[in-house]
């Protein structure tokens, strides 16, 4: 149970915070971006429900999703242990097989591309592609630790997790997939912008 009583602390006035283990740890760790980055990515997602053109399909998963990732952060705030005081939540490798299942979904219904796409469209879809490049972002900092220990300690297993529940990483991998999915499935082909590629490069002069 969450208890919310008082905002401020105090308690990071110096630099430093506390993870969900209770240690304190300087508010530049990698860890501390990555789920930082996950509440930005959610707090993006608030921002497409919030227009009122993301159809009820994909709404009703988004809104599971931004639940999950609160599991998402908690599970990157809390450092792989042998053993835990209290067991830890961590991401089920169930929610990524969801994502996977629900990405199949939507690309089922979606034609198929004949080009990349340029972010924008209509105001929900383009705040899904805004989420889905801080996405991104937040799973390229969860990886910042685990390459740092991998790097630190050359001789342990090249697999090694560093602290980190890789699960928790692999459903920040799958969800820039589907927010991409969401993205196109709101926009929908009249409101998709595709690349035209080179159309800011000088016509070759033929002359010479």
């Amino acid at each position: 149970m969450v208890v919310l009583s008082k905002i401020y602390t105090r308690t990071g006035d110096a630099g430093t915070t506390r993870l969900s283990d209770n240690s304190v740890t300087s508010k530049l760790d990698p860890r501390i971006e990555a789920y930082g980055t996950v509440d930005e990515t959610n707090s993006t997602i608030g921002m497409a429900l919030s227009t009122g053109q993301v159809p009820e399909q994909v709404a009703e998963k988004l809104r599971i999703i931004q639940n999950e990732l609160f599991d998402v952060g908690a599970d990157l705030s809390t450092p792989l242990a042998e053993e835990y005081e209290y067991p830890p939540l961590r991401v089920d490798p169930a929610s990524i097989e969801r994502l996977e299942q629900w990405c199949d979904e939507l690309s089922e219904e979606l034609p198929t591309l004949r080009s990349f796409i340029l972010p924008g469209g209509n105001p929900a879809g383009a705040w899904l592609h805004m989420a889905r490049t801080i996405c991104r972002r937040a799973e390229r900092a969860a990886w910042v630790p685990v390459a740092a220990f991998r790097e630190a300690n050359p001789d342990a297993d090249p697999e090694a997790e560093g602290g980190v529940n890789l699960d928790a990483v692999k459903y920040l991998n799958r969800l820039s997939d589907f927010l991409f999915l969401a993205s196109r499935a709101v926009n929908g082909v009249e409101d998709e912008v595709l690349w035209v590629p080179g159309t800011d490069r000088a016509k070759p002069d033929d002359e010479e």
